[in-house]
């Protein structure tokens, strides 16, 4: 798997860290202590060094991707993840670094922007993608939904993603329709996410104690 993957790897790896050259070519530009975290009022509530804004945080999604990569091709059920879930893996994290670059150096540059809107539209994305990936998962100890009973159970797992998958997108799906109406609110986000991670858990437990699955 991952013999097969290596020159889109090495691609993702250069995606990743290309922030980083932005970040030198804006060097002169940049504040020495820069925003990096915001909070639901577009206002920075967590700060960074410029170099480890630069440098740091593009390393440290790098060395997240590679752990990824790595833990993924040596799951004991391997053969049971598709490329396409393993091409979810590759480019997640390498997106992240893009979507970070061009909400961080913006800011600290100068330009306005709504953080709040674009961080919960790239949220609603991605959830609407890992949504529709998640039916197809196959059991394995890496990716989706593992907990005891869609660990034990084949045919649990099978419902519970093919269940959750549906949640996933529909919260992605409001998530956007928030965003598009300005009607966005911390509560519905937190709410959001909660009721797509607890849900398909319970379920995966009535399966496991009404119907012995």
């Amino acid at each position: 798997m991952l013999k097969a993957n290596r020159k889109t790897l090495i691609i993702a790896s250069i995606v990743t860290i290309l922030p980083v050259l932005i970040g030198i070519l804006c060097w002169n530009h940049l504040p020495d202590v820069m925003a990096t975290h915001f909070g639901m009022n577009n206002e920075a509530n967590g700060f960074s060094g410029k170099a480890f804004t630069v440098l740091g945080i593009p390393a440290i999604l790098l060395a997240i991707l590679w752990i990824g990569v790595f833990v993924t091709s040596h799951d004991p059920k391997r053969q049971n993840i598709s490329p396409k879930m393993f091409s979810l893996v590759l480019w997640i994290v390498p997106v992240i670094s893009l979507v970070a670059a061009a909400t961080i150096y913006p800011i600290n540059l100068g330009y306005e922007l709504d953080i709040t809107f674009f961080s919960e539209l790239m949220v609603g994305l991605m959830l609407i993608i890992i949504g529709n990936y998640l039916p197809k998962t196959r059991q394995n100890y890496t990716l989706g939904i593992k907990i005891p009973w869609t660990l034990a159970n084949e045919e649990n797992w099978n419902r519970t993603h093919r269940f959750a998958g549906y949640l996933w997108m529909i919260g992605g799906i409001l998530l956007i329709i928030i965003c598009l109406t300005r009607f966005i609110l911390p509560q519905w986000l937190v709410g959001i996410l909660l009721i797509i991670v607890l849900v398909p858990c319970i379920y995966s437990y009535w399966l496991h104690a009404k119907k012995g699955l």
